[in-house]
């Protein structure tokens, strides 16, 4: 394993020869700081000023101007069939990404959606295929969802208290 030089910046668009590739699942393609592996074995810095959703992006330019390109990972995802239009609007309350195509919804598996949504009368698949979820409003950003894997209670009192004189 070497080390490449740093990523010089981002890459909305393919250049004309791509040196490497990393494979990231949803969650690595959010970040800011990072040393990444790619493919090939190669590390390098990425040093974003912001956390940044690399999904707008097609990759990295390193210092010396190579190119190394994302790849999402494949993931354990739930894809899912029945009536789109009542299905994604039961997700999106939800707050949970989503990839959607014409014939089928995809979500990262989850038990607790997987039966609410069996319920409502999708007909349900798991697969590993590579997860691309629409961006946040405006079509950036992140939609974040529940983690169901826990109590929301997390002990915080969100009563308003009003004293008197």
């Amino acid at each position: 394993m070497t080390d490449l030089p740093p990523a010089a910046r981002l890459l909305r668009d393919a250049p004309a020869t791509c040196h490497d590739v990393v494979v990231m699942d949803y969650d690595a393609r959010l970040m800011r700081r990072k040393r990444l592996v790619t493919a090939g074995g190669d590390g390098f810095m990425v040093d974003l000023p912001e956390v940044t959703n690399l999904d707008a992006f097609w990759g990295f330019e390193l210092a010396d101007g190579r190119c190394i390109g994302i790849e999402p990972a494949e993931e354990s995802v739930l894809v899912i069939t029945g009536d789109l239009p009542r299905l994604a609007w039961h997700i999106g309350n939800r707050h949970t990404p989503c990839q959607i195509a014409a014939d089928r919804l995809i979500i990262r598996q989850d038990h607790v959606l997987e039966r609410m949504l069996q319920g409502l009368g999708a007909t349900i698949t798991r697969a590993q295929l590579p997860f691309t979820p629409e961006g946040g409003a405006y079509g950036h950003g992140r939609t974040m969802g529940h983690d169901h894997g826990h109590s929301h209670d997390h002990g915080n009192d969100h009563t308003h208290h009003h004293h008197t004189a």
